[in-house]
């Protein structure tokens, strides 16, 4: 059976404008549900949330007012006037969006792991330069600052003795680099600065006193005990001498601003 070309056009211009509506849509209700079940905080930094939740009702207003104008479209070509102009014309990229949008809904972001902090250079971890120095208060003791507290210190102030002896209380995740010696892991936090195509690890290592096969990479911990200072990659390096390790879950919130 030889197919009609005409019909098959028709069926497509009916499609198509169809298919814009369900993107756009499906777009909206995306990342509003990213909004609602927290999972934006895994794609992009806090500050931005209030403008990806307006692009989202955006979305919708306008998903709701091209499916508006394709139902008057369709009367006015029932009743025979065939004079209405689209404001939104079709387009296969529609196509394209709505199954992005679909795999958005069907899959969870993964908050990223030690796989992708490995793919930086050792060098990298242990003296992270882009991590934004910021205004230390005096009233915070040194069992209050996070992992990514500390390393900004060391960026402000990068004597490693100046710290030797300090109390540590931290979170973050493990990483094996193959350069730190089997006594060391080595404990991160990935920073987020704007989204998550710019997240970076940070962290410091930790001096254990059993082997490290006890904690296995991406497993989260919250260790305590006091800095002191090593060599580690012939580089005098600020490190924490571990009196206690705990494994916690992976926080709500993975990433550190």
């Amino acid at each position: 059976m030889t197919k009609n070309p005409n019909r098959i056009n028709r069926i497509q211009k009916k499609l198509l404008p169809w298919l814009d509506v369900l993107a756009i849509t499906a777009w909206g209700i995306l990342l509003l549900k990213y909004w609602l079940t927290d999972k934006l905080n895994l794609l992009i930094h806090p500050n931005y949330f209030g403008l990806v939740v307006a692009a989202a009702l955006c979305l919708l207003i306008v998903g709701f007012f091209k499916a508006k104008e394709l139902l008057q479209r369709r009367r006015h070509e029932m009743t025979g006037n065939m004079q209405h102009i689209s404001l939104f014309p079709p387009g296969w990229g529609s196509v394209l969006l709505l199954i992005a949008a679909i795999l958005g809904l069907t899959f969870t972001p993964q908050v990223f792991a030690s796989d992708k902090a490995l793919q930086r250079d050792f060098s990298e971890l242990l003296g992270s330069t882009r991590v934004k120095p910021q205004a230390f208060r005096a009233s915070v003791t040194p069992e209050e600052r996070s992992l990514v507290d500390w390393v900004r210190m060391l960026n402000v102030y990068p004597e490693p003795d100046r710290y030797q002896g300090s109390k540590v209380k931290v979170q973050g995740f493990v990483i094996h680099p193959p350069d730190l010696g089997k006594e060391y892991i080595f404990l991160a936090r990935f920073v987020l600065t704007c989204c998550a195509a710019d997240a970076y690890p940070v962290g410091l290592p930790v001096k254990i006193k059993e082997t490290r096969d006890q904690y296995p990479t991406d497993t989260w911990l919250e260790v305590e005990g006091e800095m002191t200072t090593e060599t580690i990659a012939d580089k005098r390096q600020l490190t924490i001498a571990a009196s206690s390790l705990k494994k916690i879950p992976q926080p709500k919130n993975p990433y550190s601003y």
